[in-house]
């Protein structure tokens, strides 16, 4: 009886072949290559309603499971209907499409035009194509062009990268997938959030092309609107003015290139660099502005400039390079003498945190000026320290404050809530005040200055070794008296209103009085004597148009 039921399969078998070889010249006429050709199956029926509507019926399991193959592709499922007129398949149950191994494709239903070679899938669909799996509820496949596409929702998953949009479409040749409309991309490191992202499943990169915000797991924030970012390497490019926001600084450039796995950036045109700290931190602006995260460090070239915060206003600083890193490391490699209190610099160095916004160090290189409401200054180079709040400015340095100018070899100028309050000055030290609108100068000179403040103006001054003095008598409606040239060991200068009021001198005092119209004036100015106002920098606007 068994014999005869194997016997009478292989009749059908064979009648099937034979009926599907014979079909109307309709069929014979589809292009060669796209014509389903049925594998195996358990069960076969078959109807033929006319001659547009001829169906074979295919049903089975294990490895009796219909089988159909189109060229390279092939189909498989519980139960499937080819109408062999036009070429179509319908399948139900388990179906799995392998597209010449490279891409497989499965669901519970299946609708395939084999001449157009589109499949049409529903109900727990999943696309892999050995990198990435797709899942979604709808999905139209496309055999030739490797083309996938869903619009109601969707997932990818890839190693530990998912994302999720209403929107996908996918490519496989390519790898790539664009997601649009509530994309979500969920990766360990980072949540990206956007309207439209296209994402290669091989190489792992997500590219922007809409605005985007990207978080990590602690508090930073980026904002774009066009860049990518490699999830394998962690790095990215973002342009159109990307902002990224942390927990102690926001950054904000037309053009950023961030690495995460050197934690090294540069960011072009515009930077612009905001601490979080209102009562003492900095801000910096540049056209470039290179990073350094795990050593908290930040170089700013063309055309940089920093805001130095002071309570609720700022010292503006403009050179042809700018650079800050953590005191503490440099305090590892190099001597940084302490000029104010030593135990109190100590103490606060070792007290504060390594990410403290006071851990901070300044070096300005070349062309270097500094604007504030109640100081201004010029040098070659500059170093500064957020610990102590002193600006040690060298080679030809010149600092004004109110109608006085100081310069000298190397001048140290002690900052306290954003005004002077102590200055020193190395090395042929000269101080020089104008006196009203008359083109005379009170001059002081020594080889070294020291100068103390009152509320951002100057309160007293002396000058030490080989002192020289030239000063204007008033009387009290401000007339000219006569004029004093005097040296003296040390010289000492009481200032009212930034105006000089009381001359001391102290030791070895040599000096001459004259009448103002007895004297040559220009004779009278101590050597190398200069009136540097041409290069006094007049506002910050002056700073930020550097």
């Amino acid at each position: 009886m068994l014999a005869k039921k194997i016997i009478f399969f292989f009749i059908v078998l064979i009648i099937v072949q034979s009926a599907i070889a014979q079909r109307p010249a309709a069929d014979s006429a589809k292009p060669e290559g796209k014509k389903l050709d049925i594998l195996r199956a358990g069960r076969l029926n078959f109807l033929k309603i006319d001659s547009l509507h001829d169906y074979t019926s295919l049903a089975g399991e294990g490895e009796s499971q219909p089988r159909v193959k189109q060229e390279k592709t092939i189909f498989s499922a519980d139960s499937m209907i080819i109408n062999q007129v036009d070429n179509t398949l319908e399948a139900f149950g388990n179906i799995h499409i392998n597209d010449a191994d490279s891409v497989h494709t499965y669901a519970q239903y299946l609708k395939y035009l084999g001449r157009e070679k589109k499949a049409f899938l529903k109900k727990k669909v999943k696309l892999t194509d050995g990198n990435g799996e797709l899942t979604t509820e709808e999905l139209e496949y496309d055999v030739t062009l490797k083309i996938g596409t869903y619009l109601n929702g969707g997932k990818v998953k890839n190693k530990k990268t998912v994302l999720t949009s209403k929107e996908g479409y996918y490519y496989g040749d390519t790898k790539d997938i664009f997601f649009k409309r509530k994309v979500v991309l969920i990766d360990p490191a980072y949540k990206i959030v956007t309207d439209t992202l296209q994402y290669n499943s091989s190489t792992e990169i997500a590219t922007f092309t809409s605005p985007t915000t990207i978080s990590d797991t602690g508090r930073l924030v980026i904002k774009t609107r066009e860049g990518y970012y490699d999830l394998k390497n962690k790095r990215g490019i973002l342009y159109k003015r990307s902002v990224i926001d942390d927990s102690t600084y926001t950054f904000t450039a037309d053009d950023m290139a961030i690495d995460d796995s050197t934690k090294l950036s540069e960011f072009r045109g515009n930077a612009v660099y905001r601490g979080k700290d209102t009562a003492q931190g900095f801000d910096m602006i540049a056209n470039n502005i290179k990073t350094d995260r795990k050593k908290d460090i930040l170089l700013a070239t063309q055309k940089p400039i920093l805001l130095i915060k002071q309570g609720r206003d700022s010292i503006f600083v403009s050179a042809d390079t700018l650079y800050t890193a953590r005191l503490s490391d440099l305090m590892k490699t190099r001597f940084v003498p302490n000029i104010r209190d030593s135990a109190k610099t100590d103490s606060l160095i070792q007290k504060n945190k390594p990410d403290s916004s006071s851990n901070k160090f300044f070096e300005a290189y070349y062309h270097v000026k500094i604007f504030s409401d109640s100081l201004q200054a010029t040098g070659d180079s500059l170093f500064y320290s957020l610990q102590d709040s002193v600006f040690r400015l060298f080679k030809s340095p010149v600092v004004w404050a109110k109608e006085n100018q100081i310069t000298g070899d190397t001048i140290y100028l002690y900052i306290k809530n954003k005004k002077p309050e102590r200055l020193y000055v190395f090395e042929n030290a000269m101080a020089i005040s104008k006196v009203d609108s008359s083109g005379y100068f009170n001059q002081v000179k020594g080889r070294t200055i020291n100068a103390l403040f009152n509320d951002g103006k100057i309160s007293f001054l002396k000058a030490r070794g080989n002192a020289e003095n030239v000063y204007y008598g008033q009387d009290d409606q401000k007339k000219f008296i006569g004029v004093n040239k005097s040296n003296a060991d040390i010289i000492e200068v009481l200032f009212d209103d930034s105006q000089p009021t009381r001359v001391t001198f102290r030791s070895n005092l040599d000096g001459t009085s004259f009448p103002m119209r007895q004297v040559n004036h220009e004779d009278l100015k101590l050597r190398s004597f200069k009136w540097l106002d041409a290069i006094r920098p007049k506002s910050k606007y002056e700073i930020l148009a550097n």
